[in-house]
Order: structure tokens, then C-alpha cells, then sequence
């Protein structure tokens, strides 16, 4: 699982929403099989809650499978828990596409905007690679041109890149999708073994952030 590869480490299998089914929710989740707890710890964001990022990249296939899922499983987190998405820039272009994710942040335009990104470029096969290419996408689908190119080159958006790449080399994360918890712990489906039981492992490792404090 090597980050210059573009790995993506989550195997894109299904997920049951609304709760973790009780034969999953009994099981033992075990360090270094399951998770890895960071040596040195990871600098969150989260005042008063407990933190849980989601690292991606919009041109990861299992990113894309595994988004839906996501997307449903973080609408029921609790109160306490803060979820946040961090795109990872291992490369040139993954930092071309962290900068569209952080423009479309800045426009208020990631709920409307998010999935179809995703879909753009895995269903539709368009090639978002190049700043030209994203923009009249983004034009075609009712963002403004002139606000995005604005935000896309911005000095803020250029510092959530940096920041977004400080985040996931802290994490050391080499693959993507990938679950960074309370700045501590990470696991994925490659580690846990499917996508239920990475997402499994994640409660499990919000409850043990919560006990610890």
C-alpha cells in the first residue's frame, strides 16, 4: 500500500447503515489488526468533541464506493463526535483535487457538489485534471466560474492544502479511504477488513477516545 502509487486501501464492500448489527457490535477489535494507535499524537480541530476525519481523494475508485456509505454513517453520529473530510495531496494531482475540494468548502458548495464530483469522474469518466476541465464542469452544474477559479486559487484554500497534507502525514496514512480518530488511532478497510467492520471500528475507537478524555 504504497502513497505514490495512489492507493486505495478500503475494499469497496457493503455497509449496514442505521446501527452495527449485534454479532458485529460483540466483536474485539485489536490493535494492529484492526487499528493503529499513533505514537505521537495528531493535532485536532474538534473543541469539546470528539474528532473523526475521513482521508480521500476524489479520483480513488473505492473512495467513491465507499461515500455513499460514509455519507449516511456520518449523519447519525452522535452530538459529541465532529466529522470532517480531509483530502490527502500525495501528488501533484491530488493536490489539484484537494484544492477543488477546499473551493468548493469556501463557496459553501461541498453538499450540493461533493457526490457529483464523484460521479463525474468514475460514471461519467471526465477527466478533472486540469484547472480549465474543473471549471467549466463546475459552471455546467451552477457554481460560478469566476467565485470558484477565485477560490481555488486562493491564499486560504492554498492553506487548507498545506494543512490537509501536514494532517495526513501526522496520521501517516499511505492509503485512501482512511478513518483518523480524535488524532490517536486510524483504521480502514484494509486493516479491519471490510468497509462494516472499518466503520465498526471506528465507534469502537470514538468509545475508547471518550473514555480516555
Amino acid at each position: 500500500m504504497k502513497r505514490r502509487e495512489f492507493a486505495c486501501a478500503l475494499a469497496a464492500t457493503g455497509l449496514a447503515l442505521g446501527g452495527v448489527p449485534a454479532a458485529q457490535a460483540q466483536a474485539s477489535f485489536a490493535e494492529g489488526k484492526d487499528y493503529v494507535k499513533l505514537a505521537t499524537p495528531a493535532p485536532t480541530s474538534a473543541q469539546g468533541k470528539i474528532e473523526v476525519v475521513e482521508f480521500f481523494w476524489y479520483g480513488c475508485p473505492h473512495c467513491n464506493a465507499f461515500e455513499p456509505l460514509l455519507d449516511a454513517w456520518s449523519k447519525k453520529v452522535p452530538d459529541y463526535v465532529a466529522f470532517r473530510r480531509v483530502p490527502v495531496g500525495f501528488t501533484a494531482l491530488h493536490e489539484t483535487h484537494a484544492r477543488l475540494f477546499y473551493a468548493l468548502e469556501a463557496l459553501q458548495q461541498v453538499e450540493a457538489m461533493h457526490r457529483k464530483v464523484f460521479a463525474a469522474m468514475h460514471q461519467q469518466r471526465k477527466r478533472l485534471d486540469k484547472e480549465a476541465d474543473i471549471v467549466a464542469f463546475m459552471t455546467e452544474n451552477g457554481v460560478d466560474g469566476a467565485k470558484f477559479t477565485e477560490a481555488f486559487k486562493s491564499f486560504g484554500v492554498a492553506t487548507k492544502v498545506r494543512q490537509a497534507k501536514a494532517l495526513t502525514d501526522a496520521y501517516k496514512i499511505d492509503g485512501v479511504p482512511s478513518m483518523g480518530i480524535q488524532g490517536r488511532y486510524f483504521t480502514s478497510g484494509a486493516l479491519a477488513g471490510s468497509n462494516e467492520r472499518a466503520l465498526a471500528t471506528t465507534e469502537y475507537l470514538i468509545g475508547l477516545a471518550r473514555k480516555s478524555g
